[in-house]
């Protein structure tokens, strides 16, 4: 029988485990766990060469002795500081909490639900989830996803939730040294357009780009903001931004990028005051400052310390205004201190109301108050104005879909993992499931042609009837992507019929024997 060589090592010794090709595959990672001499319930990981995380699993490459993987038992018993800090409680824990639960109810009622061999099913459905490269975003580690194409992973590689020091002082460095290049003209206009591709940059070059924006709206002379005070606000904001799949610092640079975008294609220079652009740009850059991954309603249902603190009202987005200012708070990060007190006063103002308006929750109210205001719109009405802003905020930060189709698409791989993410917390602990973040219900195409058509178009459409010019630069893309996933739901629903009908085909008949088939043999007879 044909069988496969892995070489790796674990723990620094060289080992190589030899298995048949079409072995079980339980079977191989007992054999991993072996050599790394791991208990039952030790979590095991697999790097290649690249340091990528890779399923133990029969499909693994063959490798060479000079090519070796490096096998690591992460936590033994799952109890490690580490993990510990990493998922955000004890699974041990958990597990223990289980067993004197159970051990209570069949004392008081002599048997066990049926709930209670659930949950511990759930957990242990969980600890496997910790083990598998599709589920790794538990640990801040996701499966890398460039290779075979020219685009950078849309995933962050990192094992914690907080950027490292070292990494920030490494990024720092290089924006600084970049900081005084000149950034091309071409690079200019690219940088205007909702065409941008966020993909092909790294980060000490997204905070070029923002410082290249301040720039070029002019707010560095009309301000008075020093460059190294900016530098150091951009870099302040940088490290702030956590490392989660979607609401990260190339979310933070997306958002303000689209709405630097929206001010050049809109031609609000001329139409409202430098302060309120000021405004705007700085609100984007700040709008998911320290966002750990889990929405509001989690927050309020966790009973979170924000939710706590904030009284169950936009707890994130209070949270946000909150980072933002404390960094402006250090004279070094200022980019304010220059100003009268006037005008921080509004500019503050305005940024937390922009902030703020992102919290879905509020979408109706914003959208209807502007609809209101639309057919007498007067830019010279602060009312007005204030709206327009937090509807400029809120398309901005929904609007990957009016990006290319290759620039959006990876973006909703990002979101949907962070939201599996939050689902499967929920149903770890008890909580409400939230319905389009759940990973067994939810699909690409589902979770996008109601989000479309309810809430982006809709938005959409009311900003270019004040803008007709958008139209062709942020409708006619979403209508496009439209299409795109109405088109995919119709081919999953068609692979869905498909399986059901090939199971009726297969389905037993009372007699034992699959209708219109002879009797199988033992490998292959239906369980």
């Amino acid at each position: 029988m044909a069988s496969k060589i892995i070489y790796f090592t674990v723990n620094g010794r060289p080992e190589q485990a030899e298995f048949p090709i079409d072995c079980p595959a339980q079977d191989v990672k007992d054999l991993f766990r072996a050599a790394a001499e791991a208990g039952p319930h030790d979590i095991l990981k697999l790097y290649n060469t690249k340091g990528n995380i890779i399923n133990i699993s029969p499909q693994l490459a063959p490798n060479s002795p000079h090519s070796c993987y490096k096998l690591k038992v992460v936590a033994a018993d799952c109890n490690s500081a580490e993990l510990v800090d990493d998922l955000g409680f004890d699974l041990s824990s958990l597990e223990k909490r289980l067993q004197s639960l159970e051990k209570r109810i069949l004392t008081e009622a002599a048997e066990t639900p049926v709930i209670v061999y659930e949950m511990k099913r759930q957990v242990e459905s969980f600890r496997e989830k910790l083990e598998s490269v599709e589920h790794l975003s538990w640990l801040g580690l996701f499966k890398n996803m460039s290779e075979g194409t020219h685009k950078p992973s849309p995933f962050y590689h990192k094992r914690t939730l907080r950027k490292a020091r070292e990494e920030c002082v490494h990024v720092r460095e290089q924006f600084i040294q970049m900081s005084s290049l000149e950034v091309s003209e071409e690079v200019r206009q690219y940088l205007k357009k909702p065409t941008f591709d966020n993909w092909q940059w790294e980060d000490a070059e997204i905070m070029v780009l923002l410082q290249v924006m301040y720039t070029d709206l002019d707010f560095i002379s009309t301000f008075n903001i020093e460059l190294d005070v900016l530098q150091q606000f951009l870099y302040e904001v940088y490290r702030r931004y956590n490392n989660i799949p979607f609401h990260n610092f190339k979310h933070c640079f997306c958002v303000t990028q689209m709405m630097y975008g929206l001010i050049w294609l809109t031609d609000l220079r001329n139409k409202i005051d430098s302060i309120d652009l000021l405004i705007m740009l700085t609100s984007a850059v700040c709008h998911d400052l320290d966002h750990t991954g889990y929405n509001n309603a989690y927050q309020i249902n966790a009973r979170t310390e924000l939710a706590l603190r904030y009284n169950d009202i936009s707890p994130l987005e209070n949270h946000h205004c909150a980072v933002a200012f404390e960094i402006l708070e250090k004279t070094e990060c200022n980019i304010f201190r220059n100003l009268s007190m006037e005008q921080f006063k509004r500019i503050r103002e305005g940024i937390i109301k922009c902030i703020l308006a992102t919290d879905m929750t509020r979408h109706i109210e914003i959208l209807t108050k502007f609809k209101t205001i639309l057919p007498v719109f007067d830019f010279s009405n602060k009312d007005h104005r204030d709206v327009l802003m937090m509807i400029m905020i809120k398309v901005s930060d929904i609007s990957n879909e009016a990006r290319p189709m290759d620039v959006a698409e990876p973006w909703l791989d990002c979101l949907l993992q962070e939201f599996f993410n939050q689902s499967d917390m929920e149903k770890l602990e008890g909580l409400p499931v939230t319905p389009f973040m759940d990973r067994d219900k939810v699909t690409k195409p589902s979770s996008q042609t109601g989000f479309i058509r309810f809430v982006l178009l809709p938005l959409f459409i009311e900003l270019a009837n004040l803008f007709p010019s958008l139209e062709q630069h942020i409708i006619d893309p979403v209508r496009k992507a439209l299409d795109y996933y109405t088109e995919m739901g119709k081919a999953v629903e068609r692979e869905k019929q498909n399986r059901v009908q090939s199971e009726k085909m297969i389905k037993p008949s009372t007699s034992g024997q699959p209708e219109g088939h002879p009797e199988p043999s033992r490998a292959t007879k239906p369980l």
